[in-house]
């Protein structure tokens, strides 16, 4: 007969030898037998999460400001005799 992990709410065939929880196989110590809330014991019990990596933002440097472009001066026309 399943029951249901009072912690993660997963099929559970075991119970807590402390409180006598339902609890999974994620959720009750292979050492002592105690569930995850009970259990004193100075191991993990699954696998730490993971968090993403961040990327890192780097501040842009500031923009180079550009001058115009300068147009040359037309040459003057050549004057008639």
């Amino acid at each position: 007969m399943p029951f249901t992990c009072s912690i993660c709410e997963e099929e559970s065939a075991h119970i807590c030898v402390r409180c006598t929880k339902d609890a999974c196989d994620n959720h009750l110590c292979e050492r002592c037998h105690r569930c995850s809330d009970c259990c004193e014991c100075e191991v993990t019990l699954s696998e730490p999460v993971r968090e993403p990596v961040r990327s890192v933002i780097h501040k842009p440097e500031p923009e180079l400001e550009v001058e115009p472009a300068v147009e040359p001066e037309p040459e003057p026309e050549p004057l008639e005799p």
